[in-house]
């Protein structure tokens, strides 16, 4: 575990911004890390929440106060459970990147980040902006669904595509799953265009159990005719899994998760949360 582990919850005070601020106060109270709730300022958003103030003069003072009100709540319930500090940022500029900047300035190990999806009419705002903080930053990031409350995760299903770095990463995911008593699935998954070799996988799996020190492992083979996205959603659902985790490192893979539509469709139709490994 990393030494005074540290949570970045950007706010923008929406429901799935208030789940993903939940999962981050669960998973510092497990880690003892120091939470940060971030806030930037941003016109478009204030006026939905205070359409009165056009102007914006009392935009900074209600923001102020909202922020307490929230540091004040997640003391009193996650404070005495382990979680070592929480504190309140607020900055202004372009919220993407000046989240990412933030981030990185404080060597956060996990950005926390909320996402709206899609509903039937059109995009919301704040889904468009998970989804690049997902592409942009360089650090792990936990992508929670307006739909998603928090409740301790039975099972994480990460999904691998035979590279070194599986091994590392399955390392930090053992690490968390141990927290919670979590099973973790490690599914390969093809789609309709590759062809899995048995031999491929049957190797996978005897170098990676050496280096996990966990017994609720499951190793999965699958293939899909859908969209690869599409289709690790689906195993989600079907093996109740409560969480999605991937790895960025794998280029290719990667590609297909969060590149051109693909990332669209996962922001959008995902209905549990979704970890981004970004680093070891």
């Amino acid at each position: 575990m990393a030494s005074n582990f540290t949570i970045l919850c950007p706010i923008d005070f929406s429901e799935c911004a208030l789940n993903a601020l939940e999962y981050a106060a669960k998973i510092g109270e497990k880690y003892k890390a120091k939470l940060i709730i971030f806030h930037v300022l941003n016109k478009q958003d204030y006026q939905q929440l205070a359409p009165l103030d056009l102007d914006g003069t009392f935009q900074k003072e209600f923001v102020e106060q909202k922020l307490k009100s929230l540091q004040d709540a997640v003391l009193k319930e996650s404070l005495p459970k382990g979680l070592q500090s929480c504190e309140v940022v607020l900055t202004e500029g372009a919220i993407v990147q000046t989240t990412i900047a933030y981030s990185q300035k404080i060597n956060a190990n996990l950005i926390v980040v909320g996402t709206e999806g899609m509903n039937e009419f059109r995009e919301q705002v704040f889904g468009s902006r998970s989804s690049k903080m997902v592409m942009q930053t360089d650090r792990d990031i936990l992508v929670v669904p307006r739909k998603a409350f928090f409740k301790r995760p039975r099972k994480l299903v990460f999904a691998s595509d035979y590279v070194e770095e599986d091994k590392a990463a399955i390392q930090k995911v053992v690490e968390f799953a141990k927290f919670f008593d979590s099973e973790i699935d490690i599914v390969h998954v093809s789609s309709r265009t590759r062809v899995i070799d048995k031999a491929l996988h049957k190797t996978m799996v005897e170098e990676i159990k050496p280096v996990v020190s966990y017994d609720l492992v499951n190793y999965v083979l699958k293939s899909f005719r859908d969209d690869l996205a599409l289709g690790l959603e689906n195993y989600l659902q079907l093996a109740k899994g409560d969480m999605l985790v991937t790895l960025s490192k794998k280029k290719d893979f990667f590609d297909q998760l969060f590149s051109k539509n693909l990332s669209r469709k996962m922001s959008y139709f995902i209905t549990k949360p979704l970890w981004v490994i970004k680093s070891f």
